[in-house]
């Protein structure tokens, strides 16, 4: 694959995805400990949220796929390690027997599991969309709807890592942002579902951190070009040097973290939360959403004036 360095890097930035400051910081865990799956919990983002929920108190059950990676996360305090892989159907019913055995019940399930490769239309292969959709959008079903039935009981919450990614679609990111952009609408249909059964569900949108995804996406990149030895072009070299590079510059996902911990427990949660590390991504994100909704009113037979849509901005913004 043959990309600009420029469109490389904006495609990867898309790939960590409402407006939001800093979380306000939350008490410790009550007595009774709540505990909280999170999916691929071994490192970047699912790892920032491990820790910290652990050492506010609460119990984690870390899903991970590798053996050391489970060893690691279940020698941390406050913190049972489980494997669990998010496209294996045996994986996610062994997981739930073994919470279920554990005794404390479930208050949250945070989806975080999530794989990325760029990609333009033309190149992307079934194989690519299938791996892509698997993690992505059919493992978060998967593991939601086998432990539902641990969440109401507990009438907890279900927090999604989605993306600002959900809101915008660049080019070379394609099926990462459909991905995305369905965890939009899953966010919404079950909320709606699970309000009157005293569930919760909400949706974090990361913008850029720093996460091994830019090492593992650069070298998804070589790979595409012809992989790592001396036939990679120059320029597809260089493009895969400026991801990494680009990556190691970005802020430690401990914001995201944060505001994980204000979805599962603050008392009035937020349906979205929106989470940058500048102010350039939570506009673009946010001028995104306007665009489309300028475009959905142009020109229709129900059109609203500018003055009616600025009403029903102020109502929205009215609303808690």
């Amino acid at each position: 694959m043959q990309l600009s360095m420029k469109s490389a890097l904006w495609s990867v930035v898309l790939t960590f995805s409402a407006l939001a400051a800093a979380p306000q910081e939350l008490a410790a865990a009550p007595p009774e400990q709540k505990a909280v799956l999170v999916t691929g919990a071994s490192s970047g983002i699912g790892l920032k949220i491990t820790e910290r929920l652990a050492a506010g108190g609460y119990h984690v059950y870390a899903g991970a796929r590798k053996a050391g990676d489970l060893e690691r996360l279940n020698a941390m305090d406050n913190v049972t390690s489980v494997r669990l892989d998010v496209t294996v159907q045996d994986d996610v019913d062994n997981a739930v027997a073994f919470i279920q055995g554990q005794g404390l019940g479930l208050w949250g399930l945070v989806n975080n599991a999530g794989v990325a490769a760029l990609g333009s239309v033309a190149e992307t292969t079934q194989e690519d969309l299938d791996f892509q959709f698997g993690v992505n959008v059919f493992g978060v079903h998967r593991v939601t709807r086998a432990f539902l039935p641990l969440i109401i009981e507990s009438k907890g919450r279900i927090t999604t890592i989605g993306s600002i990614s959900g809101f915008i679609a660049e080019p070379n990111a394609s099926t990462y942002c459909m991905t995305k952009f369905a965890m939009e609408a899953f966010t919404d249909s079950l909320a709606a579902e699970m309000a009157p059964l005293g569930v919760t569900v909400n949706i974090v949108e990361p913008g850029s951190f720093k996460t091994p995804i830019w090492k593992k996406m650069a070298d998804q990149s070589l790979a595409q070009a012809g992989g790592a030895d001396a036939a990679v072009p120059d320029e597809a070299r260089q493009e895969a040097e400026g991801i990494v590079k680009f990556g190691a510059g970005q802020p430690e996902p401990d914001a995201v973290a944060a505001a994980v911990q204000q979805a599962l427990f603050a008392p009035s949660p937020k349906r979205r939360y929106m989470v940058t590390p500048n102010q350039e991504q939570a506009r673009e994100t946010l001028q995104n959403a306007l665009r489309r909704t300028a475009e959905l009113n142009d020109e229709q037979e129900f059109s609203y004036s500018r003055e009616e849509l600025v009403r029903m901005l102020d109502e929205a913004l009215a609303k808690p």
